[in-house]
C-alpha cells in the first residue's frame, strides 16, 4: 500500500513538473494574477476595449489573459498589429465563435468562417458581384437618390421647426442603400419588413460584442446565466422569419417568370445568390442558411458601422465649431451654394477626408480586430498557443501618445501634409490596411471587402450634412462646458457591443443653409 501511494505521489510530481516545464518553454506573454475558474473576467468592464487598454498600461503591449476557460492575447501597438495581422496572417486567419454568433449566423457566416474554400468563394463572389467597382458605379444613382431623400427628411423637419433623430435617420440611410443593393427594397417600404432589419442589426452587433459566461467557462455551457440564449432566440426567430419570407417570395417570382417563359435577369444580390444555390455545377454548394447568413453579415457590416462613423464625425464637429467652419469653407470653395455635393467631388475635399480619418482614429466603429490562432506562434520571444483569441486594440492604438501628437484631441489637420507640424508620417497614412496605426477596415485577407463602397458614401454624406444644414442639439444631457465659446459639449461616451456607437442618440433641429431653390427640387419639396 505504501509503495502504491509513493508511486502515485511520484506520478503526480512528474505531471506537475512536466506542466510547469511546458509552461516555461511556452513563455506566455505577461499576465495579471488570475482567479480560479473565471481567470481574468473580473478585470473586464462593459467597454472591453477600455479594460484591455487599462491592463496593457500595467503589463505591456502584448498581454495574455484567461477568460474563463478561453485563452486570449491582446496587442496594443502598430508593430505588434503588423506582426500578428500581416507577418503571421495565416496563423491568425480564424475567427472567434460564440453561442450568439453560431446561432444567428446559422453556422454559415462569411464573416466568421474559417479561412478555406467556402470563405474564398464568398469573398470572390461578394467582392465582384456586390462590392466591386462595376457594381459600385451601377448603384451610384441609388446612393444619390437615397442621400437626397435623407436630406429631404431634415429639410421637411426644418421648415416645420421640428427636431429629428439623426442617429435613426443615419441607420435608415445606410440600410436603404444596402437593402436596395441586396434586395431591391427600401427600409421605409410600406410593408415595414426592412424596419425589422434595422432593429435586428443593432441587437446583433450588441450581443456579438458581449462576453457570455456560457461561452468561456466550460461547465457553464448549458446554463444561461445572463439570459443571452433567450435573447439570441428572440432575435433569431424575428430575423429568420423575415428572411424566409423574402427568399420565398423571390423564389415564387422566379418560378412564375420561368413558367411564363420570361427570362428573369439578376436584379440584386439575392438573385445572384439564388442563381448560385440552384446551379448544380457551382464551385460551392450554397443552402438557404448560407444565404441568410450572408444577409446578416452584410446588413450588420454595412448598416451600423457607416451610421456610427458619420454620427461620431458630426458630433465632433458640433463640439468644435472651428473645425466645422473650416470644413464648410472647403465645401464652399469646391462646390459653392448652387448645388448639393456629390460623390464626384470627394477627391477635391481633403479636409473632409481628414475629418473621417480622425474620426476613425478616435472612434473606430469596431474598436478591436478579433482573430483566432490555428497553430502555435512566436511573437517577440513569447509563445501564443493554438486556439487563442487575438484582440488588436485599435481604439487603444489610436489614443497612444507614442504614435499620435495630442492623441485625445480631435485634430483633422494631422492628416494634411500642408498643416502637419511633425513630418509626413501621419499625413501619408491611409486607411486601406497598409498603415497599422490606423486600421478601421482591418488588414490582410480578412479586411472589410466594403471599403471602396464606404469611402464613396461616407465623405459625400458627411459633407452634404455640413453643407446643407446647421444643427441645433436638443437632447443634450448635462456635459462639460467648452471654455472657448461657452457652449455645452456633446457627451462622447460609448455604448458597449461589437461596435462602439455613442451612448446617447443624437437629436437635433436642422436649420437650412442653402437657398430654397437649391434644396426644394433636390429634397422633393
Amino acid at each position: 500500500m505504501v509503495a502504491e501511494l509513493s508511486l502515485f505521489a511520484i506520478l503526480l510530481f512528474l505531471v506537475f513538473f512536466a506542466r510547469k516545464q511546458r509552461h516555461r518553454r511556452r513563455q506566455l506573454p505577461p499576465s495579471p494574477m488570475a482567479l480560479p475558474i473565471i481567470g481574468h473576467l473580473h478585470l473586464l468592464g462593459p467597454l472591453i476595449h477600455h479594460s484591455f487598454r487599462d491592463i496593457s498600461s500595467r503589463y505591456g503591449p502584448l498581454i495574455y489573459l484567461r477568460l474563463g476557460s478561453v485563452s486570449a492575447v491582446v496587442a496594443s501597438t502598430p508593430e505588434l498589429a503588423k506582426q500578428l495581422l500581416k507577418t503571421h496572417e495565416f496563423t491568425f486567419s480564424s475567427r472567434k465563435h460564440s453561442i450568439a454568433i453560431d446561432r444567428l449566423t446559422y453556422n454559415s457566416s462569411f464573416a466568421f468562417a474559417s479561412y478555406g474554400p467556402y470563405w474564398k468563394f464568398i469573398k470572390k463572389i461578394s467582392t465582384f458581384e456586390l462590392l466591386g467597382n462595376r457594381m459600385i458605379n451601377q448603384f451610384l444613382p441609388i446612393r444619390k437618390q437615397e442621400l437626397h431623400r435623407f436630406l429631404g427628411v431634415f429639410y421637411s423637419k426644418s421648415k416645420a421647426g421640428e427636431s429629428v433623430n439623426i442617429t435613426q435617420e443615419l441607420i435608415k440611410l445606410s440600410n436603404n442603400i444596402i437593402s436596395q443593393m441586396m434586395l431591391s427594397m427600401r427600409s421605409s417600404s410600406s410593408d415595414g419588413e426592412a424596419e425589422t432589419v434595422i432593429t435586428v442589426v443593432r441587437e446583433v452587433t450588441q450581443i456579438f460584442g458581449e462576453f457570455n459566461i456560457s461561452d468561456v467557462i466550460w461547465f457553464c455551457k448549458n446554463i444561461d446565466f445572463q439570459g443571452v440564449r433567450k435573447r439570441v432566440e428572440d432575435i433569431y426567430f424575428k430575423y429568420d422569419g423575415l428572411l424566409e419570407k423574402l427568399i420565398t417570395s423571390r423564389e415564387e417570382l422566379r418560378k412564375k417568370n420561368r413558367s411564363n417563359g420570361v427570362v428573369h435577369e439578376a436584379r440584386d444580390f439575392l438573385d445572384i445568390m439564388l442563381d448560385v444555390m440552384e446551379d448544380e455545377n457551382a464551385e460551392i454548394k450554397l443552402t438557404r442558411n448560407h444565404i441568410k447568413a450572408l444577409f446578416l453579415d452584410f446588413f450588420t457590416a454595412a448598416t451600423d458601422t457607416t451610421a456610427i462613423t458619420i454620427e461620431w464625425a458630426l458630433a465632433e464637429l458640433i463640439n468644435q465649431p472651428r473645425i466645422l467652419e473650416k470644413a464648410r469653407e472647403e465645401i464652399n470653395s469646391v462646390v459653392g451654394n448652387g448645388r448639393i455635393i456629390q460623390e464626384s467631388d470627394n477627391s477635391n475635399l481633403p479636409y473632409i477626408q481628414a475629418i473621417l480619418k480622425e474620426t476613425f482614429r478616435l472612434h473606430p466603429p469596431i474598436p478591436m480586430i478579433a482573430r483566432k490562432s490555428i497553430q502555435d506562434c512566436k511573437i517577440n520571444g513569447y509563445t501564443i498557443p493554438a486556439n487563442t483569441l487575438l484582440f488588436v486594440n485599435m481604439w487603444s492604438i489610436g489614443r497612444d501618445p507614442k504614435y499620435w501628437r495630442n492623441p485625445s484631441q480631435f485634430q483633422p489637420e494631422r492628416f494634411l501634409q500642408s498643416c502637419n507640424e511633425d513630418d509626413d508620417v501621419t499625413s501619408s497614412i491611409d486607411i486601406r490596411g497598409q498603415h497599422f496605426q490606423l486600421l478601421p477596415f482591418g488588414a490582410g485577407r480578412r479586411s472589410c471587402p466594403g471599403i471602396s463602397l464606404a469611402m464613396q458614401a461616407l465623405p459625400t454624406t458627411l459633407a452634404a450634412m455640413i453643407q446643407c444644414f446647421d444643427w441645433k442639439v436638443v437632447n443634450q444631457p448635462e456635459g462639460q462646458i467648452n471654455g472657448d465659446d461657452d457652449h455645452l459639449l456633446l457627451d462622447m461616451t460609448e455604448r458597449p457591443g461589437l461596435t462602439a456607437p455613442r451612448i446617447h442618440e443624437l437629436v437635433c433641429t436642422p436649420v437650412p443653409r442653402l437657398p430654397s431653390d437649391v434644396l426644394d427640387p433636390v429634397c422633393g419639396n
